[in-house]
């Protein structure tokens, strides 16, 4: 009896502590139960959010993308949301066009039915970076309807401008990992960014005049030659990445973060005026990935999240009430990471 009566004391001294360090998020949502789901993005309307899933409960062997109906999913645990992509090869990186009935993302599925393989990281923590993505642009329905990039590389990670006219999006096409914009039809496509290293992950202010990244900067000769052979190989070492702003033409390239480690997954915060992001810059462990605030001058930073060891891929809602992210907290003691929303309160 005193056991269940310390756990229930521990229990309430938890949730105690859980609301009042992560003031920020209020009415938290579980919207997914199983797998890895990630980078869940909201459309214009905020009804629905495009995002990854490997859920083997969906029968699923690598990444397919699914549209979330967000208010089913607060709803019923047993909703299944319906799959985008067309089930082949393997998918990244979706997002709603602003007409609310197209998502656009990557896929390799030109390349073969088959997911392409896991690569070997030999122990080290490392993202494979497919040659065979490019960009496509699908109905809710799932029919592609267009092919955005076709390149001899890396095509994917891309995002749409608040009017709904531009895209933003990584391709090594130049050698590189680098940021490029083009149209929402896929023409005017140009290089912004130039800095050797990994520019991705990046998301229009709200007013679509300034963009935000995560990106590496290897400097010294032993990083410069690991970062080159490793993307010889379709490799990335992504443990030391600082968020970065540029307007969109990639100019006024402003460094953010000065953290140390890996910081990344960043979205501007609805004012304009600050940027949420993931970070491991406060562990001993590496492995523990929490959400922080800061402004885009680079002051103010503020812990968001403290519960689980991974929070990242965080967007605000158009109308900024409210935060969907994805976590593993809540997983049951598995591996399973999972979408949640929350209202927002500043």
């Amino acid at each position: 009896m005193r056991f269940f009566i310390l756990l229930q004391i521990f229990v309430l001294q938890t949730s105690i502590l859980s609301s009042q360090t992560e003031r920020h998020l209020k009415n938290l949502k579980m919207l997914t139960h199983g797998g890895d789901n990630a980078e869940a993005y909201f459309s214009f309307n905020g009804k629905f959010a495009s995002f990854q899933s490997n859920n083997p409960q969906w029968d699923l062997k690598c990444d397919q993308i699914f549209n979330l109906d967000i208010e089913k999913a607060t709803k019923d645990t047993t909703y299944k949301p319906f799959r985008i992509s067309n089930g082949k090869g393997r998918t990244t990186c979706s997002y709603f066009l602003k007409d609310g009935k197209h998502i656009l993302y990557a896929s390799t599925y030109k390349a073969g039915d088959e997911c392409p393989p896991a690569p070997q990281t030999k122990g080290k923590y490392l993202w494979a970076v497919y040659k065979s993505f490019d960009i496509y642009v699908s109905d809710l329905k799932g029919n592609i309807v267009s092919q955005l990039t076709n390149t001899d590389g890396y095509d994917a990670e891309a995002t749409v401008s608040p009017k709904g006219d531009k895209i933003v999006f990584t391709s090594d096409r130049s050698g590189d990992l680098e940021l490029w914009t083009m149209d929402i039809d896929g023409k005017n496509q140009k290089q912004i960014t130039f800095g050797l290293g990994y520019d991705g992950g990046a998301f229009f202010s709200p007013d679509g005049k300034k963009i935000v990244f995560r990106a590496s900067r290897p400097s010294t000769d032993e990083e410069i030659k690991e970062y080159k052979e490793l993307l010889l190989q379709g490799l990335v070492a992504p443990t030391t990445m600082e968020i970065y702003t540029c307007n969109v033409d990639g100019s006024d390239i402003q460094q953010i973060t000065k953290l140390g480690k890996a910081n990344w997954a960043p979205f501007f915060h609805p004012n304009g005026k600050k940027i949420i992001f993931s970070s491991n810059n406060h562990s001993k462990r590496g492995y523990d990935f929490q959400l922080f605030m800061i402004n885009t001058d680079g002051t103010g930073l503020e812990q968001i999240t403290n519960q689980s060891l991974f929070n990242a891929f965080p967007m605000f809602s158009p109308n900024g009430k409210k935060l969907i992210f994805s976590s593993n907290r809540n997983n049951g003691g598995t591996r399973d990471t999972n979408l949640f929303i929350a209202d927002w309160v500043d």
